[in-house]
């Protein structure tokens, strides 16, 4: 588990972990055909690796998260939109991932408010199953009752991590092999966000 500044994990531990995760992805999965949801743009990294440790027939979702601030009965408030007719529509369709086996791939997993909502809109399609894989836990920031059925690394941090497919608070560093924490703790890197926007 890394903790604080200067944590990281390293590009042949991160490797290391998600072809263990495919293993046991594959495995669970008994060699039927596998859907696999991935929120963008963070997870792009994660999940082309993961998708190759996956033995077996896999088919890939792509799900873009869009916040927005909208007024309903005259209070502002905040939604989470997903641009990706398959994946968000199933559930009103009632038939994009029926009797499919379905895993949700997200890089990290923190309040779990996103991950809990696109669960909820998948799981309305009725899947065979639907499952949850992410790259970092951070269990300290769960906001709703959600715990991912598989995960690449544990951290008690708040801190925003850096590479593999991970931007830094500059929106740089996506191609780092490795994974750093920048120092920066999220809610600081979120306003320097909004700034710059």
């Amino acid at each position: 588990m890394s903790r604080g500044k200067g944590a990281s994990y390293s590009a042949a531990r991160i490797a290391s972990r998600v072809k263990a995760l495919g293993r046991e992805i594959a495995k669970a999965n008994g060699g039927r055909r596998l859907d696999l949801v991935v929120v963008m743009d963070r997870s792009f990294v994660f999940a082309a690796d993961l998708a190759r440790e996956i033995a077996g027939d896999v088919a890939m979702h792509f799900v873009r998260e869009d916040v927005r601030d909208v007024e309903l009965g005259g209070q502002r408030r905040r939604e989470v939109f997903f641009a990706s007719r398959e994946a968000t529509n199933a559930g009103a369709e009632h038939a994009g991932f029926k009797g499919r086996d379905v895993v949700l791939v997200d890089a990290v997993l923190d309040s779990g408010v996103t991950q809990d909502f696109l669960l909820q809109r998948i799981g309305e399609s009725k899947p065979r199953s639907l499952r949850l894989a992410v790259l970092l836990d951070k269990e300290s920031q769960r906001r709703v009752k959600l715990e991912p059925d598989y995960f690449g690394f544990r951290t008690a941090s708040n801190l925003v991590w850096c590479g593999y497919g991970l931007a830094g608070p500059n929106g740089l560093g996506r191609n780092g092999r490795s994974l750093v924490s920048t120092g920066t703790p999220r809610k600081t890197a979120d306003r320097a966000k909004k700034r710059k926007r």
